[in-house]
């Protein structure tokens, strides 16, 4: 599991406990909608289905043939979309949203997505899911030029390309803009007449197309679709730029083609369990891994224990494979997310339990299996090992459904510095002692492969972005090459 900023300053300035430590944090959710009476509404609908994409902030941007009407704030989209007089606001039929986790640029209100600025051709909104990687690079040449950035945000270096590019068209702008640009994105925008969604040409993170009542939608994911009844029509192509207008819908194929690298760790962890992602459905990926999981690691025992939520579709797929009972031995406390209080030393030290507890009833007496999607720094893993073991286990065996986490991901996950990571330290022997546990593994690369329909691992040209597993980075990261760290990703909160 990973997280990197477990302890983060709030909106008042004071620093907040979360109580999900130690997990990878996802990166963002967009959704946008063309051609609907009750466009802003919709927008606010599919954020919230894409809430677990980031629940630091969120805005909408909504177009009524006249004005723009955009709203951002810090919290959940619940709470920030409640008021019925703001939503009445924010008129017309085409809108885009946006919910954020922090990856870069920090957690500031000005770096809350959509980002809206005007041009001679009218006003642009831009939500962003990813990660520039040579953003810093771009940002310098652009101050040089006199441009004035008004966030610390990758995705504003977007907006500035597109302001001084040469072109007329707004399309031609952005893809001169996009061609500059490094790293991975999926992005919504939306000028006066139309909504646009674009891929990277990897197609590192997902962008789907939905159909409502003549309406047309982008999402992040199907389970946003499925909310607003909406119905799946197919995923956005890697480097392919749809135009949604009033004449309908619009591909461009603007970049050179190159072969997909889809972030394998959406199906590990990132996205809802409901959505279908490139055509593969993420909850039976997730199962197939914890059968592929049972077949390499075996172990005797009475219980298999995911540690919820995102370690269930493993575990009930390690059981059924292994003939191990399912259980669940952990429970959730799905009303603690962010806890407002002041992180003294006693809250941090409780900080697993204000999420997970022990089932002692499904657990005293017997041999554990946990299952979970990763392991990160290690810290929350040592706490729910010693958690079931105080609970009464007789063994505490843990299965994980990915390979170790060796190295960061760059485009759009936020992960710790590699010497973070426990895996980039241990070897598994190593790390079972440092959890406590009386075994460990992990799913092999090609297992995990072979979960997801390949025969293995292509080594010469992989089917998917592993980089975090692997240290194989895909994508140009022109600004980590600057002095050949990952210092200079990680500058970018510091402007906040």
């Amino acid at each position: 599991m990973i997280i990197t900023h477990p302890f983060r300053s709030g909106p008042d300035g004071r620093d907040l406990v979360h109580a999900d430590e130690d997990h990878l944090r996802e990166e963002c959710g967009i959704f946008g909608i063309h051609g609907h009476q009750e466009a802003a509404r919709h927008v606010a609908l599919g954020l919230h289905a894409l809430q677990h994409r980031g629940q630091e902030a969120c805005g909408i941007v909504s177009y009524d043939g006249d004005q723009f009407h955009p709203h951002r704030a810090v919290g959940l989209v619940g709470d920030a979309f409640a008021d019925e007089r703001l939503m009445a606001q924010m008129a017309g039929k085409m809108g885009i949203g946006h919910v954020r986790y922090a990856t870069t640029g920090g957690a500031g209100l000005r770096n809350i997505q959509p980002l809206y600025a005007d041009f001679a051709f009218g006003g642009l909104a831009i939500a962003h899911n990813g990660n520039l990687t040579n953003a810093l690079t771009l940002r310098s040449q652009l101050v040089q030029r006199g441009c004035i950035f008004q966030s610390t945000s990758d995705s504003e270096v977007i907006v500035h390309l597109i302001a001084i590019s040469l072109y007329t068209d707004v399309v031609d702008k952005l893809i001169d803009a996009l061609r500059q640009v490094h790293g991975a994105y999926s992005i919504v925008a939306l000028t006066r007449d139309k909504l646009i969604g674009v891929r990277d040409p990897w197609g590192v993170r997902p962008l789907v197309i939905g159909k409502l009542d003549g309406a047309m939608m982008l999402a992040s994911e199907t389970c946003a679709l499925d909310i607003i009844g909406a119905e799946f029509v197919r995923d956005v192509e890697p480097g392919e730029i749809v135009v949604i207008e009033e004449s309908g819908l619009r591909s461009i194929k603007p970049f050179p083609k190159t072969a997909s690298r889809f972030c394998i760790f959406e199906h590990i962890y990132f996205a809802r369990p409901d959505s279908v992602l490139e055509n593969v459905s993420v909850y039976e990926a997730r199962k197939r891994i914890g059968r592929e999981l049972a077949q390499e690691s075996m172990v005797e025992a009475d219980v298999v224990v995911p540690v919820p939520d995102s370690g269930v579709p493993a575990a009930l797929g390690f059981s059924e494979q292994s003939g191990i009972p399912f259980d669940y031995g952990i429970i959730r406390n799905h009303y603690v997310g962010r806890t407002f209080i002041e992180p003294t030393d006693q809250i941090r030290h409780l900080g697993v339990k204000l999420k997970h507890n022990a089932n002692v009833p499904m657990i005293k007496g017997r041999r554990v299996v946990l299952v979970d999607d990763s392991i990160v720094r290690g810290t929350t893993s040592t706490k729910i090992v010693n958690m079931v073991r105080e609970a009464g286990a007789a063994e505490v065996h843990m299965r994980i459904a990915s390979p170790p986490t060796t190295h960061p991901c760059f485009y759009g996950v936020d992960t710790p510095s590699r010497e973070k990571l426990l895996a980039a330290r241990m070897d598994i022997e190593e790390m079972a002692r440092f959890i406590n546990a009386d075994s460990l593994a992990f799913i092999s690369m090609d297992g995990l492969y072979r979960a997801m329909g390949e025969e293995g691992r292509n080594p010469v040209q992989p089917q998917y972005c592993d980089a975090c597993f692997t240290g194989d980075y895909a994508l140009p990261l022109t600004d980590g090459q600057v002095d050949g760290s990952d210092a200079k990703f990680r500058l970018r909160s510091d402007f906040a």
